[in-house]
Formats: C-alpha cells, structure tokens, sequence
C-alpha cells in the first residue's frame, strides 16, 4: 500500500467521527426544543445547557478536522 493511499484512508477514518457529531446535535437540539415547549419557563435554565452542549459537539468537529486535515497535509 503506497503512503498516500494511507493517508487517504486514515483520512476517511478520522472524519468517520463526524457522523456522531451530527446525530448528537440533532438530538442535542430535538431535546432542547421539546424540552422547551413543555416547559417554557425553564427556557433560561436550558438555554445555557444547550449552548454548552452545542459549543462541546463542536469542538470535537473541529478536532476531527483538524486530525485529518494533519493526516493529508503532513
């Protein structure tokens, strides 16, 4: 197996990631509405939740790009 046959393929792997990522922000967010909408005055308290659980899924999609991107590039 040449090396940049490799790289591609560990590549693909790394982004495999982001699959779970996108499953876990729509549940993140089909829970936060529903969560929402049964109980709207408790809209603050979740609100800081959802944001903190949204800023968490994303760092961990930009540390699987980042992984990739270092795995083609480098």
């Amino acid at each position: 197996m040449s090396p940049e046959a490799a790289r591609m393929i560990g590549a693909s792997i790394a982004v495999l990631a982001m699959y779970g990522i996108g499953m876990s922000m729509g549940n993140l967010f089909s829970t936060w509405i529903s969560s929402i909408a049964r109980n709207p005055e408790a809209d603050q308290k979740l609100r800081q939740a959802g944001i903190l659980g949204f800023a968490m899924v994303e760092s961990i999609a930009l540390f699987t790009l980042v992984v990739a991107l270092l795995i083609l590039f480098k």
